[in-house]
């Protein structure tokens, strides 16, 4: 049902769905409870957003700090999009380091996001809608995020198109991180 592919962060996978085709279109399922189960993955989400992003728009790097922190399923279901992971977590063998990979509704994959990572996109071209699933219910007070090019991202665009807040976050060496790494069993 899917597949489940490392990426270098660890507990950050890039997951593959089936994909289902015919004349009338394409059908994914991109959740399924006990699937998720047994490939060792969080299957309690507490919400899920969608968002719809025009050419050169960058959202991110986003995250929820604890208690409020959460894991996060992301995955495009119209149009494309370059997704990018900043690791957070003190004591990480990856601390620090990012992870970019293109989400597309034509590849029906998915980037799978443990606590203690930011997340945030690029839009290429067109538009994109991106589906989030997330373990806790949104906290306005543990809602943060690191400052978009700070971290050596190599996005696309030296100009994109940012909300304000994004444009007002910490960068990377100015935030002193409550995440803390602990291993997989």
């Amino acid at each position: 049902m899917i597949e489940r592919l490392a990426t270098p962060i660890p507990g950050c996978w890039e997951l593959r769905y089936r994909s289902f085709e015919d004349d009338r279109g394409r059908f994914v399922k991109t959740f399924h409870r006990d699937a998720f189960a047994e490939a060792g993955l969080e299957t309690d989400f507490a919400e899920e957003y969608y968002s719809l992003s025009h050419q050169g728009v960058l959202r991110g790097l986003h995250f929820q700090t604890p208690p409020k922190d959460h894991v996060k399923l992301v995955y495009a279901i119209a149009g494309k999009a370059l997704d990018a992971v900043l690791d957070l977590r003190v004591g990480s063998p990856t601390y620090g380091r990012y992870h970019v990979l293109e989400l597309s509704a034509a590849s029906a994959n998915a980037l799978y996001v443990p606590r203690g990572l930011a997340h945030g996109f690029y839009v290429p071209e067109g538009e994109a809608v991106m589906v989030y699933k997330v373990t806790s219910v949104h906290s306005p007070v543990h809602d943060h995020g690191i400052c978009w090019n700070s971290a050596g991202i190599p996005w696309p665009d030296e100009a994109p198109i940012l909300s304000e807040r994004d444009r007002g976050f910490p960068a990377l060496p100015d935030f002193v991180s409550p995440f803390r790494y602990e291993p997989e069993a």
